[in-house]
């Protein structure tokens, strides 16, 4: 009978110490986890910090750019006074 208790404490040892390992890796994966979106967390805050601030140079960007949009007319003026330029010398002769 001795040998059956001690046999029946071995394999309860056994159950209680793979729930016990079950657990330690559990909270190991759960603490891994917060710091991963702490992390995750702490640089979107930083990127969200940042927005405003490059929202604002954009908006400074697009409107020193802003007169590039009538370059287009600017070249074909250029362009017509040019041919009008090459016509007249053409037409004195030179």
């Amino acid at each position: 009978m001795q040998a059956s208790a001690r046999a029946r404490q071995t394999a309860a040892d056994s159950h209680r110490t793979g729930w016990i390992a079950g657990y330690a890796i559990g909270t190991g994966l759960v603490a891994v986890v917060v710091a991963l979106v702490s992390a995750i967390l702490a640089y979107a805050q930083s990127i969200g910090d940042e927005a405003p601030k490059i929202n604002a140079a954009l908006r400074d960007a697009e409107q020193n750019t802003a007169p590039l949009g009538a370059l287009r007319t600017t070249i074909d003026d250029a362009t017509a006074i040019a041919a009008g330029l090459q016509r007249g010398r053409n037409r004195l002769g030179g």
